[in-house]
């Protein structure tokens, strides 16, 4: 479970309360700061970390009320001091570890593999320092926490080796940063309740203009993105993981359908492939529901002949999916059977999903609306 702590040292006096205010509401674990009676005043659903401006208290005793008071770790003999006050009961020991060169980054590592909180602050952009905290820290106990200089950068660092950081500390440029970085924390994606379609039809198109979506990771063998022709009804249709003659497998690519295909995101909300591109975000799904958001690297749209899949669910909803017809393009079938889209035939099975929420501009709406 990602935390964030809220650095209020840097935070201009007249915004100080708007942003105390902010991250109490938006249930953020920390806030920081170099006096111990601004901490004392806080609510006791908030952590309070004392952390002087020029560094880490040097005292680990000053100032009565905080919960957490890191201590600057310059040498291996104060990293020793605090493994000597953990194993001696004090729960709540805290280093704070500025990495600058190797020696500093072995300190870190040191720290976030045998302390409970690691606090680390990295001179360079560069993000391997932190990848190598990362590692030392995998089969720890304790917290480590990054100190991060943007929202941006926030982001970068809770993904890196696809764990990142624990914690963020972080000064906010004001209210909105505060929000913005809850938000953050908070994103993640609920898996879907798939179901089986029955294929009812499938008709040649003729020509006409599909899209492949080429995405910045790999897709598992039983996961694609969702595609249909109406927002109510999408198929579920498998990334090009699996070998096929003539080609190289391209385990980024879905090759999903025609431009005017909805595809299934996050939150709830639909988009058309045609207003796909680079940097734009999809929803990885898999056979048994669960879910992700995957960054697009790249959309291609090309002239094939089209093929299209009508299909119906248990509850009688009707679905309809136009893709390339080409036996490359495939669809998932219950049990993440794989199925090519040319070989496919009446009362065969397709896995699918099919929301009942009718769409403007993608975003779910209470409206008549008919699909066909």
């Amino acid at each position: 479970m990602k935390f964030a702590w809220i650095d209020i040292r840097s935070v201009a006096p007249e915004q100080v309360a708007a942003v105390v205010d902010a991250a109490v509401h938006a249930r953020l674990d920390g806030i920081v700061d170099s006096h111990a009676e601004v901490l004392s005043t806080l609510p006791p659903t908030v952590r309070k970390v004392l952390l002087p401006p020029g560094g880490a208290a040097e005292d680990a005793a000053a100032g009565e009320g905080p919960d957490l008071i890191p201590v600057t770790v310059d040498d291996e003999q104060q990293l020793n001091a605090l493994r000597l006050r953990f194993l001696a009961g004090d729960k709540s020991v805290t280093a704070y570890v500025e990495v600058t060169d190797q020696r500093t980054l072995d300190l870190a590592c040191g720290a976030a593999a045998d302390l409970p909180y690691t606090v680390v602050r990295f001179r360079d952009p560069t993000k391997i320092p932190l990848e190598i905290v990362i590692a030392a820290a995998d089969r720890s106990d304790g917290r480590l926490i990054c100190e991060v200089g943007s929202v941006e950068e926030a982001e970068i660092v809770v993904g890196v080796l696809e764990k990142g950081s624990e914690g963020l500390l972080m000064a906010p440029s004001g209210v909105d940063d505060v929000f913005k970085l809850a938000e953050l924390l908070a994103v993640k994606t609920e898996p879907l309740e798939l179901t089986s379609l029955t294929v009812e039809s499938i008709e040649h198109s003729g020509m006409g203009d599909r899209v492949c979506v080429d995405t910045c990771t790999h897709f598992e063998k039983d996961e694609g993105i969702l595609v249909g022709s109406y927002a109510h009804g999408f198929v579920l249709c498998v990334s090009e993981t699996h070998p096929l003659p003539y080609m190289p497998t391209r385990p980024f690519r879905v090759n999903a359908g025609a431009l005017h295909s909805y595809t299934y995101g996050a939150d709830n909300r639909t988009n058309y492939l045609s207003e796909l591109k680079a940097g734009a975000t999809v929803l990885g799904v898999g056979a048994d529901g669960r879910t992700r958001r995957i960054a697009v690297g790249r959309v291609k749209l090309e002239s094939r002949p089209l093929l299209t899949i009508k299909a119906k669910s248990p509850e009688g909803v009707e679905v309809s999916l136009t893709v390339q017809d080409d036996w490359h393009v495939r669809v998932l079938g219950p049990g993440a059977a794989v199925l090519n889209v040319t070989e496919l035939k009446a009362g065969d099975q397709l896995l699918g999903y099919t929301p009942t929420d009718k769409r403007h501009v993608g975003w779910p709406v209470a409206e008549f609306c008919i699909e066909k």
